[in-house]
């Protein structure tokens, strides 16, 4: 891309910015007409428009004020009030705040000047008509600037100050913002169809999964149709590791505090684990987040020889991490989850082939559930972070062959400082979802750390031991996560192979029904799963229940289709339907189900035989 090119879309963004971030201001100014008591906190420009956080005291604002919220906006744009920057001294700034009586902004101003984050001794302040907020900008020059019909305040939520749920619970109210009307039409629509296809919403329309209060927020419990999916994507696993050369283990979720320690989880990362459980006087256990600590002890559990390495231990392993209240979404963010997860230990020389053959199954992978809409992000330390651990060198050589490798493969990639895992850099696979958001579905990390710590060595041809190094994988995520992608992806229309319930019979009258009954004995026994709708509906009704169920395959059954041994196949958004002899209708079910085809886009042929 020519440096013309990304200045003229760098300067598009900041102007964006620039209008999201002024149309925050203007809200803020508008709820304060409304409600002169509100407290103001945070309020910055967002991927799709902006934000601001409200106490509103005992009163909260509600959907019904959104409306007249928009029209004192539209007087403030319409009077094309100026944006006067002022700079205050940190004294001055703190003094001002706390003479307003706003306490998250005083609170945050003294936070920024602790930090050395004040510029000369000073902090921003933007004026518009008698609203002044701390602020250090961009925004545009007059309200006058922002388009006609650009924005639309969107909804209102919760949130806790800072993220904390400890800190007071404010009023967050959010508004859509883009350059033109047209893009805010289009992005509206576009979050209509995602909404529709929220996995969410089909996982309850399914019966795939349920979330009960009872349980607990972000544990998830898996209904027989949801339990099928994750069946299908284990089974799939467990074949394509057992051709990669995979060994498979199973250790318990739950671990002293010791082997975290050792690991560096409880220093690192302990603000994401579930609390430790005293168990006797002078020992605390914590559920697992993760299965590294516990591979390790295998690895290390007999000498080792060179001869033994690479050496591809996986496990399917439930693991628990306690996230925020407010991040648990669904499926994609949970506090409990089963992973993909794999631990290869090689020696140096075997680096780069075992990491090439992961990034191969990773790709094939996305590509055979056409995932095609994902980047893979390089993601490195960052040596002004007390995160990672240090040890330049070792990063810098680690970096360089995940870096070589991505460019032997030819695969594009974009690099991020500061993404990488505590212990050496990994490759993510990013996914964006249908509303263009994107989230981090797998990855695949290189150790140098966990090999000193665990004191893992192997010894060479030479007889001398020496550290392996480590590669962490995990291809298909966490059922969860892979999931609540592929479920939104296709609509709740999972491919034959995949879904819960892969043929329904749908007998014509009662004089079949013991025709249905004998194919619904002969799939079964074939190990298929199916159902004969013999319900009291009219047959019209049958075919949509089982289309709006997404069912794959209705096979319709008639008289002529009893006398002649034939069945009726319809197929989920094919419009056309053939009859197929009984005997080859099983085996071309039987190959859509070996080769895992992906039958569930309109473009893909039934198998022939």
């Amino acid at each position: 891309m020519s440096t013309t090119v990304n200045s003229i879309e760098e300067e598009k963004n900041a102007m964006l910015k620039a209008l999201r971030h002024s149309l925050s201001h203007i809200m803020a100014a508008a709820v304060l007409k409304m409600r002169p008591d509100a407290k103001i906190a945070f309020g910055p420009a967002v991927e799709n428009g902006f934000y601001y956080d409200f106490d509103f005291g005992e009163t909260p604002i509600g959907e019904a004020e959104l409306k007249q919220l928009d029209k004192h906006m539209r007087t403030i744009i319409k009077a094309r009030l100026p944006f006067v920057r002022e700079e205050k001294s940190c004294e001055e700034a703190v003094r001002y705040l706390e003479d307003q009586g706003e306490p998250y902004k005083t609170e945050y101003a003294k936070e920024l000047i602790e930090l050395g984050k004040a510029v000369n001794g000073t902090l921003s302040f933007y004026t518009i008509g008698d609203f002044t907020d701390m602020c250090e900008g961009p925004h545009l020059e007059h309200t006058g600037q922002v388009p006609k019909a650009c924005f639309k305040l969107d909804r209102i939520s919760g949130s806790y100050w800072r993220g904390d749920e400890k800190r007071p619970m404010l009023t967050r109210i959010y508004g859509l913002a883009f350059a033109s009307v047209k893009e805010l039409k289009e992005y509206i629509e576009m979050r209509k169809r995602a909404k529709e296809r929220d996995h969410r919403k089909l996982g309850e329309e399914l019966d795939l999964f349920i979330q009960d209060v009872e349980v607990g927020v972000g544990l998830p419990l898996w209904m027989p149709n949801g339990t099928v999916l994750r069946d299908e994507l284990e089974k799939w696993a467990q074949e394509t590791e057992f051709l990669g050369g995979y060994q498979r283990v199973t250790t318990p979720s739950v671990t002293r505090k010791e082997l975290y320690l050792r690991s560096g989880h409880v220093p690192y990362y302990e603000d994401s684990m579930y609390p430790s459980m005293p168990v006797d006087e002078n020992d605390e256990y914590y559920l697992r987040p993760m299965c590294c600590p516990h591979h390790h002890k295998i690895y290390a559990s007999r000498l080792r020889s060179y001869r033994d390495l690479p050496l591809r231990l996986c496990e399917y392993g439930d693991v628990f991490r306690y996230e925020k209240h407010g991040s648990l979404s669904g499926l994609l963010r949970v506090r409990a989850m089963c992973m993909n997860d794999a631990h290869i230990y090689c020696t140096p020389e075997q680096v780069e082939s075992e990491f090439r053959a992961v990034i191969n199954m990773y790709m094939m992978y996305y590509s055979h559930l056409r995932m095609g809409n994902f980047r893979v992000r390089l993601s490195l330390h960052d040596k002004n972070s007390d995160k990672f651990v240090d040890r330049y060198d070792d990063w810098e050589h680690s970096e360089n062959i995940v870096r070589g490798v991505l460019d032997n493969l030819g695969v594009e990639y974009e690099e991020e400082t500061g993404e990488a895992a505590f212990y050496g850099p990994k490759v993510d696979i990013q996914v964006k979802n249908l509303m263009g958001r994107e989230e981090t579905v797998s990855t695949c990390q290189l150790d140098f750390i966990m090999p000193d710590r665990f004191d893992l060595t192997y010894v060479d041809g030479n007889g001398d031991k020496k550290r392996p190094y480590i590669l962490h994988r995990a291809p298909l995520s966490t059922h969860e996560r892979m999931i609540s992608f592929l479920i939104e992806f296709y609509g709740g229309a999972f491919p034959t192979w995949m879904a819960p319930v892969q043929v329904r019979l749908v007998p014509v009258n009662a004089a079949v029904f013991d025709y249905a009954q004998e194919i619904e004995l002969l799939l079964h026994k074939n190990f298929f799963r199916v159902e004969v709708d013999d319900s009291n509906e009219s047959f019209n009704k049958k075919i949509r229940n089982a289309v709006m169920r997404k069912i794959p395959n209705i096979w319709i059954l008639g008289e002529k289709e009893k006398a002649e041994n034939n069945i009726t196949w319809r197929r989920y958004a094919v419009k056309e339907q053939q009859t197929v002899a009984g005997n080859t209708a099983l085996e071309m079910l039987q190959k859509m189900r070996s080769e895992r085809i992906m039958d569930n886009f309109g473009d893909v042929e039934l198998p022939t035989i």
